[in-house]
């Protein structure tokens, strides 16, 4: 099982990006799908998550700003993030639970099996 992270990149505020995690070895829509983010000096937390069965949920800073997806044809999942602040600035990862979550543990990064190696954010003021 491989993801791989990609789209990251350097945006003025207000700006969007679109991450893309592409997945090798199982369908995606097999799996419950995790963005973490993090940014210097401080711990990684949950961005977005999309379970199997589609439903999603969001930590509140990025609430309304950002829309996590999945193409289950392309095997991909995507977060959408627009209005980006800069307090958006962060290494973004995309992760993969082997089981189904129950809702609470969607935030958990521990419930999280399989990680991308993670894409660069950079938001400017």
């Amino acid at each position: 099982v491989q993801l791989q992270a990609s789209g990251g990149g350097w945006v003025q505020g207000g700006g969007s990006l679109r991450l893309s995690c592409s997945a090798s070895g199982r369908a995606v829509r097999r799996w419950d799908m995790g963005w973490f983010r993090h940014a210097p000096g401080k711990e990684r937390e949950f961005v977005a998550g999309i379970r199997q069965r589609g439903d999603t949920r969001y930590a509140e800073s990025v609430k309304g700003r950002f829309t996590i997806s999945r193409d289950n044809a392309k095997n991909m999942v995507y977060l959408q993030m627009n209005s980006l602040k800069p307090e958006d600035t962060a290494v973004y990862y995309c992760a993969a639970a082997a089981s189904n979550l129950i809702s609470s543990s969607v935030t958990q990064s521990a419930a999280y099996d399989y990680w991308g190696q993670g894409t660069q954010v950079t938001v400017s003021s």
